[in-house]
């Protein structure tokens, strides 16, 4: 079994980056500016976008992070992304999801400019997707195209499943799979919580995409011998044989599949890291098309 490492992957796709950015300085150029709105105080949300101001400084990107409160309007935040929009400064935005309640997700998703989305979510960049045109690819689907790349995974005519069809994951990795590209060719089915004889299907197929959602779902009698598989989930599980008294577990049971895959993402260390460093990739991705 080999694990498909995603911390040292992502790392070195940073490292990547760093050195494009130095270059970039040492020309007399501006760095990548990647700004980030968070509204409330959901610490899994603060965790995810602290770690991406970090990771903006580890690359020499500009970021900017604007914090609104949980009460703040659906106007005033269409407010802040028209701001960013016209900001010839800032080369990329996201806003965290999720939102609170009373603001409409989709109407916010709508407002940004698609020429800035690097989460990749905006209708116009994944009907791009779709069509297999140049766009933003969101940033975990792009983190699992890329570790399969790199790790020289053959995913032409294979036959894969992806289970879970979130419009984040499940959907744009059937899209991207099986696509005429390198890292595609597949026969992809997606499969979801109305699919009936799941595990019939996972036992035919070569490559598993894990995003369902549910600790642990995907057990070791729904795996052929020597499948590929992606875990991306990732739920804290009560253990109080931990200091912190929780452990992070994926969508599969890690244990009961290892003696029989040929490759699997760990949890955490696998899908998780290869996000971030994606959406630094998309950010500089926009930097260059906006420069030219």
């Amino acid at each position: 079994m080999i694990l498909l490492d995603g911390k040292k992957t992502s790392a070195d796709i940073k490292e990547e980056i760093a050195l494009e950015v130095s270059e970039l300085k040492n020309q007399d150029k501006k760095p990548p500016h990647l700004a980030a709105i968070i509204v409330g105080n959901d610490g899994a949300s603060l965790t995810y976008v602290n770690a991406k101001v970090k990771a903006c400084e580890r690359v020499g990107f500009e970021s900017t992070l604007i914090r609104l409160t949980e009460k703040t309007t659906e106007e005033e935040l269409l407010n802040e992304i028209a701001v960013l929009n016209v900001d010839n400064d800032i080369n990329g935005f996201i806003v965290q999801l999720p939102l609170p309640d009373h603001i409409d997700e989709h109407k916010i998703l709508m407002a940004i400019d698609p020429k800035k989305d690097v989460d990749g979510f905006h209708p116009m960049n994944v009907g791009k997707l779709a069509l297999n045109l140049p766009t933003f690819i969101s940033a975990t689907p792009f983190g699992i195209i890329e570790l399969l790349e790199r790790y020289h995974i053959k995913t032409s005519g294979k036959n894969v499943v992806v289970i879970g069809r979130s419009h984040i994951v499940g959907s744009p990795m059937s899209i991207l799979l099986s696509q005429k590209r390198k890292i595609g060719n597949a026969t992809v089915t997606l499969a979801h919580s109305r699919t009936q004889n799941l595990e019939t299907l996972t036992k035919e197929a070569d490559i598993i995409v894990a995003a369902i959602g549910i600790p642990e779902f995907l057990k070791g009698n729904m795996v052929k011998k020597g499948a590929i598989i992606i875990d991306v989930g990732i739920t804290r599980v009560a253990d109080a044989s931990k200091k912190n008294g929780f452990r992070l577990v994926g969508d599969v049971d890690f244990n009961a599949v290892k003696d029989k895959v040929s490759h699997i993402t760990p949890v955490p260390g696998g899908v998780g890291p290869m996000t971030i460093a994606m959406l630094l990739k998309n950010t500089l991705l926009a930097y260059y098309r906006q420069e030219n």
